[in-house]
């Protein structure tokens, strides 16, 4: 009979070359399909009505503010909490739902927590070869060096933990998730632990691990520029429910309603109306969105869509604060007809200072209309 891994015994200390790609295994992407799913804490409804599917292949984010059901959902994809109603599905066959509910070690899914959870008494290379205990032990050894030379860990399968940083703690765990060849991986809020200049080196070797793959990722974020820069599409959650689905650029550049367009950049928000399908402003005159009825609107303006000339260039307006940012400055003017003052984002903004007459005008594809009273 083949030997087979035992446990949390420690992994032996000779080399395996990883070179070749154990033969015969494979992952294959899987689709996800969340359908009307609801799930309540008690009086807490954490996940509102949600119907969402996941392409095979795919990385998608779930995001929004802490508290909004992003976790929530992943725990119900994983099988570690059942749905009140509604049905999910994978690759069309029911795990959960009032007629099935596979448990989380059947689902075929891998799964990367936010501390990483690795055991602190084995190496790397036994860390990842835990969850591949139903292979015989040669086989086992040479998928985990395989998955940990994807993550770029060749070189360190006898380093326990805290040998390791913290990026390489989450490469780890990464490979682990992904040893088994699982059709989906969900990661939840794998970077939040990491400094700003390690999360940027550690989303993009993720990421790369991820497309090489090829399986459908879902990755939970309450970060937006992590969500444009990893996913495919974003599913944007508040209060437990849908609010958007789509493209990061569809939700950047068609927000559905003002919340989603603050989650996704520093807004100058002007009250004002609409009549006859146009807005008018001190900063200039707007299309009002089509089927937008006359009325109080407000008018959301990014601070980087912002240019500042000459006194007579724009509207008139006045320098009432500059400050450094390192590659931007942040400068605060005072346009006539505004009761507020609107913040600017702009590079080489140093000859400015307070008090300086200017004109400000807006870039059209940085103006955004709402009808007033939404989220």
């Amino acid at each position: 009979m083949s030997e087979r891994i035992s446990g949390l015994e420690p992994a032996e200390t000779e080399t395996i070359a990883p070179a070749e790609e154990p033969a015969g295994r494979t992952s294959e992407a899987k689709d996800l399909v969340f359908e009307a799913v609801t799930l309540s804490y008690g009086p807490v409804t954490a996940v509102r009505d949600v119907s969402l599917a996941v392409r095979p292949g795919e990385v998608m984010c779930l995001l929004g503010q802490s508290g909004c059901g992003k976790t929530s959902l992943l725990r119900l994809a994983a099988g570690i909490e059942r749905p009140d109603r509604g049905r999910i599905l994978i690759d069309g066959r029911e795990v959960a739902g009032p007629n099935a509910f596979v448990p989380a070690e059947k689902r075929g899914v891998g799964l990367v927590f936010q501390d990483y959870a690795l055991f602190p008494h084995l190496t790397s290379l036994g860390n990842v070869m835990f969850g591949l205990a139903g292979l015989p032990r040669t086989a086992a050894r040479r998928e985990a060096l395989a998955a940990l030379a994807r993550a770029g860990l060749e070189g360190a399968g006898d380093a326990y933990p805290h040998q390791l940083s913290g990026g390489q703690q989450q490469r780890v765990a990464l490979a682990r998730a992904m040893a088994p060849r699982p059709g989906i991986l969900l990661l939840d809020e794998p970077f939040s632990g990491l400094d700003s200049r390690l999360r940027d080196e550690v989303r993009a070797s993720t990421l790369a691990v991820l497309r090489a793959a090829g399986a459908t990722a879902i990755i939970v974020t309450h970060d937006p520029e992590e969500a444009l820069r990893l996913s495919d599409r974003i599913a944007l959650l508040r209060q437990g429910a849908l609010v958007q689905l789509g493209t990061p650029e569809a939700l950047y550049r068609q927000p559905a309603d003002l919340g989603v367009a603050r989650f996704f950049c520093e807004l100058n928000e002007i009250a004002a109306r609409a009549v006859g399908g146009r807005v008018e402003t001190p900063l200039g005159l707007f299309a009002a969105p089509q089927g937008c009825a006359d009325g109080p609107v407000v008018v959301a303006v990014r601070s980087h869509g912002l240019r500042l000339g000459r006194a007579g260039e724009g509207s008139p307006a006045r320098v009432i604060d500059r400050r450094f940012l390192g590659p931007l400055d942040l400068v605060e003017v005072m346009v006539d007809g505004l009761p507020q003052p609107l913040t600017i984002r702009l590079h080489a903004a140093s000859a400015l200072k307070a008090g300086d007459e200017v004109g400000v005008s807006a870039s059209a594809g940085d103006v955004l209309v709402f009808a007033a009273g939404g989220a």
